[in-house]
């Protein structure tokens, strides 16, 4: 657990790397390394796959399927220049709120927790696409989004899981602060 704060503490800096701004990225490598270098979109892409692990049985497949679904959507607007307003205080509230669930691990119905998600998964998207440039990217970024998502489902066997469902949440109330 030691070194899983110190690991987040180092890459705390990192949020502001994966948000508009820094200029249009192309390519699959760009779009795959996209939602890996920004402390936020980690956090919240793992957690997604955390709370579906915990609830188990079809939430392990419908949370991510909404998120990806919708962060798809998402950049699609972000792509064709529609822009939505509070996407950067919507991620961050997407900590709070799944970390929340996830420590909690509250069985709302599946239809909420799938709508949570891809209102989640939206604004991510919208945040992604207005920095990634074709197909290939958001194809990248969706597969590692995929893949962060699988990671959290396999967390959410652990003991710890809820108590990393809370480190999300208390990261999430950080960085709106700092």
């Amino acid at each position: 657990m030691r070194r899983a704060l110190f690991l987040a503490a180092l890459l705390a800096p990192l949020p502001a790397l994966a948000h508009p701004g820094h200029g249009l990225e192309t390519g699959f490598a760009a779009g795959f390394s996209h939602p890996l270098l920004g402390l936020d979109h980690l956090l919240a892409m793992v957690t997604v796959g955390l709370l579906g692990g915990l609830l188990g049985g079809a939430a392990r497949y419908v949370l991510p399927g909404a998120f990806l679904g919708a962060m798809a959507a998402g950049a699609g607007l972000a792509m064709a220049g529609i822009a939505i307003p509070g996407v950067e205080a919507g991620i961050l509230a997407s900590l709070i709120v799944l970390g929340a669930l996830a420590a909690l691990a509250l069985r709302l119905p599946l239809a909420v927790l799938a709508g949570i998600a891809a209102f989640f998964g939206l604004l991510h998207g919208v945040a992604h696409g207005a920095e990634l440039a074709g197909g290939a990217a958001a194809l990248g970024f969706l597969l590692a989004t995929a893949a962060l998502h699988a990671a959290g489902v396999a967390l959410g066997s652990l003991r710890a899981a809820r108590w990393a469902g809370a480190a999300t949440a208390a990261a999430g109330v950080l960085l709106a602060v700092i």
